[in-house]
């Protein structure tokens, strides 16, 4: 059982922000505070960013059996940040044990919400405000996908331990693309990506 991370390699990077030794020595003191028994932390990378008046912190834990935590916080006071995102980190680590043990106790009958389905016609669908004169949205990040072979439960697990809006996986049982996101309510979603287009 990992008690404390007092030897696990931190990486700390400054980003238009001088990384002083006082920033150096609060973050590793917060991160080595750290205590878990599940999963075993590999590395830590912190990316500390000051952008104008607004102080980002972001986080990214690399653990065993690789899975990644991240979280990051943005604020006006650089320290209350970086305590703010190591509070998020252990929220999500506690969060992904509780999943790990309720999936090892007999599952219960699975109930399923049923919702009606309704059907609008154009009409209804547009805008009062929308126009051909809209300007086109532009393009402003792009970002590669590692593809990987997941059950339902550990692509949501994976949603719930990043700030990603979903997580495109391939899913292990039946071979087919799935995305899952998390609906405005709190529940989740999935997306089955169809063979034909």
């Amino acid at each position: 059982m990992q008690k404390v991370n007092v030897n696990t390699p931190i990486t700390i990077t400054g980003r238009h922000v001088e990384v002083t030794d006082a920033i150096r020595e609060f973050v590793t003191k917060k991160i080595e505070g750290i205590r878990l028994d599940f999963p075993r932390i590999m590395e830590v990378k912190v990316l500390l960013d000051v952008q104008r008046d607004r102080k980002i912190s972001q986080v990214i834990l690399f653990c065993s059996d690789h899975i990644t935590i991240d979280a990051s916080t943005e604020g006006t006071d650089m320290y209350a940040c970086i305590d703010e995102t190591i509070t998020k980190i252990m929220r999500r680590m506690r969060k992904h044990k509780t999943r790990l043990m309720k999936n090892y106790r007999p599952h219960h009958q699975e109930t399923i919400r049923k919702l009606d389905e309704t059907v609008y016609d154009d009409s209804v669908l547009d805008y009062p405000g929308e126009s051909k004169e809209d300007p086109e949205p532009l393009l402003i990040h792009r970002e590669s996908y590692n593809l990987k072979k997941l059950y339902k439960e550990e692509a949501i697990m994976e949603l719930e331990l990043s700030d990603k809006p979903f997580v495109l996986y391939r899913n292990a049982r039946r071979d087919v693309l799935q995305i899952v996101y998390r609906r405005p309510d709190g529940d989740y979603s999935i997306i089955e990506l169809g063979t034909t287009l």
